[in-house]
């Protein structure tokens, strides 16, 4: 890409599509990050449906920076066969929907017990989600989330220096990394050469709470700055997570109740706003506002 762009996960305003769509072009968004349209997971999407949201994208003159997809959010010791099924017709509805990503994550672990013992295992599925992303020309996103092998930085960086590449690159959440008491510094040092995309989205490391970007323990500032006056081009992708809303517990394994008196757009509008108060700090980020 040749600047920024600000996205975001449009199903956390609301489960309608239609009120998705509204409201982030009033918001001044040309891009969202599809998760979810009116209540159905993208990976769940029917061609009718895929084709009803492509009209309606088009129509609004919306386009989609990533598919969010729950590609490998399952549990290491789950059944792969029928879920790399689910990855190659996700991987179809993202060419649909002309997605330049699809967002993945690194397998569930039983709680306690030693990554390391699984490390094969998640390589060895990786390895051939990556392999069907190669034959439909794709890239995958592997973001860092709570729970799954690739939830620090180290084994974040296990993954990319094996996979690292045209079909494979890294998702830098800020929350996420917070929320499982890895620094985001020394993270993104550690990941900078692999990124191609960012969730923005702050958190802090006291009870783990979400809070808008720049007001928490993620450094979410120093390491846009850094970021950006280093050329990066591409997407900042909103994931507010300020509010409860329709899909958050099949989202993560232990949600927390926001407790936020805003409704999904309001809540929308103040992380968008935090964002971009950064932003006017940040000189080569001017294009993005």
């Amino acid at each position: 890409m040749e600047h920024l762009v600000l996205s975001g996960f449009a199903d956390e305003i609301a489960p309608v599509f239609d009120k998705q769509l509204e409201a982030v072009t009033q918001l001044g968004l040309t891009h969202i990050e599809l998760r979810a349209a009116d209540g159905v997971n993208v990976s769940d999407f029917t061609p009718e449906k895929v084709k009803e949201v492509k009209g309606k994208l088009a129509a609004a003159g919306v386009g989609v920076s990533s598919i969010g997809s729950p590609i490998g959010k399952i549990g290491i010791g789950d059944d792969f066969a029928p879920h790399l099924e689910k990855l190659k017709r996700t991987l179809e509805i993202q060419k649909e929907l002309g997605a330049p990503y699809l967002r993945m994550f690194s397998f569930y672990l039983p709680q306690g017990e030693d990554p390391a013992l699984y490390r094969e295992e998640v390589l060895d599925r990786t390895g051939r989600m990556v392999e069907e992303a190669k034959a439909w020309n794709s890239v995958l996103l592997h973001e860092n989330e709570k729970g799954i092998y690739g939830d620090n930085a180290p084994r974040c960086k296990d993954l990319l220096d094996q996979f690292y590449g045209p079909h494979y690159q890294g998702v830098f959440d800020f929350a996420n990394f917070v929320q499982v008491g890895q620094e985001t510094l020394p993270a993104y040092e550690m990941l900078k050469p692999y990124l191609a995309y960012v969730h923005v989205k702050d958190a802090l490391f006291a009870d783990g709470s979400v809070v808008p970007p720049g007001q928490g323990d993620g450094h979410v500032k120093e390491i846009l700055s850094d970021l950006i006056a280093g050329g990066y081009k591409g997407f900042l992708s909103l994931e507010p997570h300020l509010t409860d809303f329709m899909g958050l517990a099949a989202l993560e394994q232990d949600p927390q109740k926001r407790g936020s008196a805003l409704d999904g757009k309001s809540a929308w509008k103040l992380a968008l706003d935090s964002l971009k108060d950064i932003l006017r700090d940040i000189p080569q980020a001017k294009e993005a506002l």
